[in-house]
């Protein structure tokens, strides 16, 4: 994956990215429309990146077409992802509610704290692995729709395919995740710009990840 260390400096490069950056935070405030627009501005990014443009799209909303397919797909993994937890965490949180009305039962007791790490351990390990495969997700649903990108079969095939571009975008992707949160301890305010600096690195990131998994092998 070659420049990904770009991926924190890229958007700088377009001389309007204050302006740009400003007005698609204050978009992404917009609950789930935010989020719809802004996964469309990224997926735009990505395009221009293709064309060799490395500019920020212009912030508006007109990227809700492009963004609302990939939200689709995002919100099956992450409602099926929940759904699998909660098939443990409900569980046990109704045999520890139970054991703490009266004398407990060491047994259930100890059966309720293990559903609960596991779900815990679910949850944890399911978010880790859609931020993995969110490349070659984004790279299905952009190709193909809703039914590339939830095609579970061929994303894992596809991040399997280069094992390493796949683990480097994915810790990549970590930070960029970290440092769009980082605005919220800021006053909050500060999501304003970390949001969508966060989508911009992404875009790269993705990018990169698409170049290092079409270039032919070395020998």
């Amino acid at each position: 994956m070659e420049r990904i260390g770009d991926a924190f400096i890229w958007p700088f490069r377009d001389p309007d990215w204050l302006s740009k950056v400003v007005i698609m935070g204050l978009i992404l405030l917009i609950p789930i429309v935010g989020a719809i627009d802004g996964l469309g501005w990224m997926l735009v990014a990505i395009d221009r990146l293709r064309a060799g443009e490395e500019k920020l799209p212009p912030a508006n909303f007109d990227y809700l077409g492009r963004g609302v397919v990939l939200f689709v797909v995002f919100l099956v993994y992450y409602l099926g992802l929940a759904l699998v937890a909660a098939f443990l965490f409900v569980p046990a949180v109704v045999a520890l509610s139970i054991q703490g009305n009266g004398s407990g039962n060491a047994f259930l007791i100890l059966i309720g704290f293990t559903l609960l790490s596991l779900a815990f351990a679910v949850a944890l390990l399911g978010v880790l692995a859609i931020i993995f495969a969110t490349p070659a997700i984004v790279l299905a649903t952009d190709r193909g729709g809703v039914a590339a990108g939830l095609d579970l079969g061929g994303v894992l095939r596809n991040a399997r395919k280069t094992p390493i571009n796949t683990l480097i975008a994915g810790l990549m992707l970590i930070a960029a995740h970290f440092i769009g949160q980082l605005g919220s301890y800021a006053c909050f305010i500060g999501v304003v710009f970390t949001l969508p600096y966060s989508l911009a690195m992404q875009a790269w990131i993705i990018r990169s990840y698409e170049l290092g998994s079409t270039a032919p092998a070395k020998t």
